[in-house]
C-alpha cells in the first residue's frame, strides 16, 4: 500500500512541474514583463534594475527552479494590473469561487440522485421520457446560455433573483462569506443553478445506469422473491451500490466546476477566481494567469490522487495493477 502512495504521489508531483512549466513558459513567450511593469517615465537604468530585480539576467534553468520553488510556497510575484502579491488577490476571491461550487455541488446531488433513480424505476413512462430528453438538453447547453436565460426570466422578467453581484457577505476572518445574509443567499441561487445544471444531467443519466445495471442482479431477485418492499430493495440494496461511481464523478467535478466556473462568474459578474483570471486575460496579467493555472491543476490532481488512493483502500486489487 505505501508503494502504491508513493507512486501516486510521484506521479502527481510530475504533472504538477509539467503544469508548472506550462504556466512558466507563459511568462516567458507573453512578453517582456519590463515592458508591461514600464512607464513613460522609466529610464533604461530603471528597466535594468527590475530586470535585475525580476531575476531576467539568469539562465532558463535557473529561472524556473525558482519558479517552481516560489510556487510550491505560493508565491507567484506581483500583479502587473493591481499591483498587489498575486496569492493576496486569489484569496480574496478565492471564498467566491468556492462557495458558488459548494452550492452547485450539493444542489446537483439532491437533484441528480432522486431522478436517476425515478427515470430508473419508472422506466418507459412519459414522465421519465421528459425527463431523459430533459437531461440530453442539460448536458448539451452551454453553461452561458442558461446563465443568460435564467437571468432574462428570473431577473429581468420576474424580478425575484439579482441579476449580478454576490450580495452582501460577512468576513470570518480572512472567509467572506454570502451564507449569513439574505441578499448573499439569493445572489447564490441563479448562479448556482446555471453551474450545477449540467452536473445534474450527469449524475442523473450516470445513476440511472448504474440502477438498471444492479436491478438486473441476482441478489435484487432474491430480494425480491423474500418479500422485501420495492421502497427498501431501491433505496437500501440497488441505491447503496451505485453510489461508488457517483462519490468519484462528484469529486472529479469539483476540479471542473472550479475550472468553469470562469464562464458563469463573467455571465453572473460573480466575484470569484474565474472573473479575476478573465480580468488578468483582458489586461495580460501574467502573473495572475499563471497563478489560477496552477493553483487549479494542484485542486484537479490533488482530488484526483485521493480518489485513486481512496479506491485502492477499498479494493485491495487496484494496488497491483500497472
Amino acid at each position: 500500500m505505501l508503494v502504491f502512495i508513493i507512486k501516486k504521489l510521484a506521479n502527481a508531483a510530475l504533472v504538477m512541474l509539467a503544469v508548472a512549466f506550462l504556466a512558466f513558459m507563459i511568462f516567458r513567450l507573453a512578453g517582456d514583463p519590463v515592458d508591461m511593469m514600464s512607464t513613460e517615465q522609466t529610464t533604461e537604468a530603471d528597466r535594468e534594475l527590475m530586470r535585475e530585480k525580476l531575476g531576467l539576467n539568469d539562465s532558463f534553468l535557473v529561472q524556473y527552479g525558482r519558479f517552481v520553488g516560489n510556487a510550491a510556497q505560493g508565491e507567484f510575484g506581483i500583479s502587473y494590473r493591481n499591483g498587489q502579491e498575486v496569492l493576496g488577490l486569489i484569496a480574496e476571491r478565492f471564498p467566491a469561487t468556492m462557495e458558488l461550487v459548494l452550492v452547485a455541488t450539493i444542489l446537483s446531488l439532491v437533484v441528480g440522485l432522486p431522478l436517476g433513480v425515478l427515470t430508473a424505476i419508472k422506466r418507459g413512462k412519459w414522465y421519465s421520457e421528459i425527463l431523459q430528453f430533459g437531461s440530453i438538453i442539460g448536458v448539451s447547453l452551454p453553461s452561458f446560455v442558461v446563465g443568460i436565460l435564467l437571468i432574462l426570466v428570473f431577473s429581468v422578467t420576474l424580478g425575484i433573483f439579482p441579476a449580478f453581484g454576490r450580495g452582501e457577505v460577512v468576513d470570518l476572518g480572512w472567509w467572506s462569506t454570502g451564507f449569513l445574509t439574505k441578499t448573499g443567499l439569493m445572489a447564490l441561487v441563479l448562479p448556482s443553478i446555471s453551474l450545477a445544471l449540467y452536473q445534474v444531467t450527469l449524475i442523473m443519466r450516470l445513476v440511472r445506469a448504474e440502477m438498471l445495471e444492479v436491478m438486473r442482479s441476482d441478489y435484487v431477485k432474491f430480494a425480491r422473491a423474500r418479500g422485501i418492499s420495492r421502497t427498501k430493495i431501491y433505496f437500501r440494496h440497488a441505491l447503496r451500490n451505485c453510489l461508488m461511481p457517483v462519490v468519484t464523478l462528484t469529486a472529479m467535478n469539483i476540479g471542473t466546476l472550479i475550472a468553469f466556473a470562469l464562464i458563469t462568474e463573467t455571465v453572473f459578474q460573480w466575484p470569484g477566481m474565474g472573473m479575476l483570471f478573465i480580468q488578468a486575460v483582458t489586461f495580460i496579467d501574467i502573473p495572475v494567469m499563471a497563478a489560477y493555472l496552477c493553483i487549479v491543476s494542484f485542486i484537479f490532481v490533488f482530488l484526483n490522487t485521493m480518489v485513486d488512493i481512496t479506491y485502492a483502500v477499498i479494493d485491495p486489487r487496484l494496488r497491483n495493477a500497472k
